[in-house]
């Protein structure tokens, strides 16, 4: 594959300028989740009304992440959930984090990307990842088709990029389709990994890339090691842009942050044991029956997730973007209520001097 990816973007598109006073930008990832007790429609509110107040507070950006058959998740429609957002709000990012495409036909995704992108100009993201996000059985049920395979992943993101340009080569069976609408320039791409196949995509193909390591933190370092190493300059990007997904849960106190974590945990565990659900009270977390290898599961868990009073927070965000010399930090954060959310990153926000 050529650096075709990446050919009509720009460094601004993909830097940007911090919108806050952080060392870095400092960006938010949204699940809305669906706290016990709660709904669906109460969940994409509070994500509307984060939106609203991230922008207030100087966040970077904020991406939807595509996610099936989790009750306690309703981002599954990221698409439909950025243009309401972007609708919502006027100046900062609004993007994917991600599109998992190998759900989705490549035309299909050009044209949504597309559309959002001619409302909306100079603000839509698109982030593109290579897992299901979900079971296999909803993953064939999304796909109609069970032949389907993560590593046609290159392949589906040169189509999905031709689309996008109109860039298909003569007598190309697709050459005749346009995917509309088109601008003359379209959403920066990003590839998201866990590991490291998009890491090394990312950095063949001159693209920023997005390591989540809220889920995989034993994987960071390597994973940005070999994107920085496999690094080719490109007309997107002179040097390597890596941004790291962070699991942080600011609260006033230590022990608060600590009791609004533990949900977090508890749904974590329960999705790792084949019972996913809405995201648990903190009652609820605290009096359940943990088994001593539930409590083990538990404690590494928290062990990846930075929590605390707001300089706590900071001072472990800091220390994580110094270790990784990640270039942009994306803070996501899983507590029950509306409220406690935030109130978190309002809190992040104040340690950092944002506005």
């Amino acid at each position: 594959m050529t650096s075709r990816v990446a050919e009509t973007m720009s460094v601004d598109t993909i830097r940007g300028v911090p919108r806050g006073t952080a060392t870095v930008p400092l960006s938010i990832l949204e699940l809305a989740t669906v706290g016990e007790g709660g709904t669906p429609a109460e969940a994409l509110g509070v994500a509307t009304e984060l939106a609203r107040r991230a922008e207030e507070w100087g966040y970077h950006r904020i991406w939807v992440a595509e996610h099936h058959g989790m009750p306690g998740v309703a981002s599954s429609s990221p698409a439909v959930l950025i243009a309401h957002l972007a609708a919502a709000t006027r100046t900062i990012r609004i993007g994917s984090g991600g599109v998992m495409l190998p759900n989705h036909a490549p035309l299909v995704i050009a044209e949504q990307f597309g559309t959002l992108h001619a409302l909306h100009p100079g603000r839509i993201d698109l982030g593109l990842g290579r897992a299901p996000g979900t079971d296999m059985a909803t993953a064939n049920a999304l796909r109609r088709s069970a032949e389907v395979n993560p590593d046609d992943f290159p392949q589906q993101l040169d189509e999905l990029t031709r689309f996008l340009d109109g860039s298909f080569p003569p007598g190309h069976p697709y050459g005749k389709i346009q995917a509309v609408p088109r601008e003359a320039d379209r959403p920066p791409i990003w590839l998201l990994g866990s590991s490291g196949f998009s890491a090394r995509l990312a950095g063949l193909l001159g693209l920023p890339f997005a390591f989540a390591h809220h889920f995989s933190a034993a994987n960071t370092e390597p994973a940005l090691e070999l994107y920085r190493s496999c690094f080719q300059p490109s007309a997107v990007l002179a040097e390597p842009y890596a941004m790291i997904g962070v699991a942080a849960v600011a609260a006033d106190t230590e022990q608060e942050a600590l009791r609004q974590a533990m949900p977090g945990a508890l749904s974590w565990l329960r999705l790792r044991t084949g019972r996913p659900g809405r995201v648990p009270t903190p009652e609820e977390a605290g009096a359940y029956p943990y088994s001593p290898l539930e409590m083990e599961f538990v404690r590494e868990r928290l062990s990846t997730v930075v929590y605390g009073d707001a300089e706590r927070v900071r001072a472990g965000l800091d220390e994580l973007r110094e270790r990784t010399g990640a270039d942009e930090l994306m803070i996501t954060t899983q507590v029950h209520g509306g409220a406690a959310r935030l109130r978190n990153y309002e809190l992040i926000a104040k340690a950092y001097g944002m506005p």
